[in-house]
């Protein structure tokens, strides 16, 4: 899929206030530790008595642990506060026209804070499942795919080094076609949209702790 834009961008929308009080919100609540797709399609098939909104974390023995820690170590909470969706999803509608994308996108998954501290990174990745949801019991899930996905920058850039955003705006893990963190994604209160499939990354933090919300907007598959 050749895109014209590949991420769209609101520098320093969302105010102190907000970014505050969501950290604050989110910190008081018990987080665990984020893991992949993969790992978490391995953990159902290996114990199919998983209920489907289980923290699939508490079933990780050590071997699983040291395989997600080489593509991904970081702390996260999930959040469905319509406060906060309040906020972000006019983004996604707004970027999904500008950016000329107009895909057809008809619920949000719950969204995921996450916590990048020292040594703790996100290695490339897409988003979405190689399928749709599988979830014949709730129609805004089920057949539908991730098509796009928003980062939320909560921190202060002053307050971490490293942790910087990359988009992969091909097909593939090239970083010769990488594009570098810019100084519209770092600001404070800034919002990044970008097409759910294309590889992204988030580099090792070595200072301080990064904050931020992933929001994933769904849809049914691309025709």
């Amino acid at each position: 899929m050749n895109l014209k834009n590949a991420y769209w961008y609101f520098t320093s929308r969302l105010g102190d206030r907000f970014c505050d009080d969501l950290i604050r919100h989110a910190n008081s609540k018990k987080e665990t530790i984020g893991i992949t797709g993969g790992v978490s399609k391995k953990i159902k098939k290996r114990n199919s008595k998983i209920k489907e909104n289980a923290d699939i974390a508490k079933h990780l023995n050590k071997k699983d642990l040291k395989n997600l820690k080489k593509h991904r170590d970081s702390n996260i909470v999930w959040l469905n506060d319509k406060w906060i969706y309040d906020q972000i999803t006019p983004f996604f509608h707004l970027a999904n026209k500008n950016a000329g994308w107009n895909f057809d996108i008809n619920y949000f998954e719950s969204m995921q804070f996450t916590k990048y501290k020292p040594n703790q990174f996100y290695d490339w990745h897409q988003d979405p499942m190689p399928v749709p949801y599988d979830n014949p019991g709730d129609p805004n899930f089920h057949g539908k795919i991730r098509k796009i996905s928003g980062i939320v920058q909560l921190s202060d850039p002053k307050d971490y080094k490293g942790g910087d955003l990359e988009i992969q705006p091909r097909m593939h893990e090239d970083a010769r076609h990488t594009i570098k963190t810019t100084k519209h994604f770092k600001p404070r209160g800034s919002v990044i949209i970008f097409p759910s499939h294309l590889w992204h990354r988030v580099k090792p933090v070595t200072k301080g702790t990064r904050y931020s919300l992933v929001i994933w907007s769904l849809g049914y598959p691309f025709r």
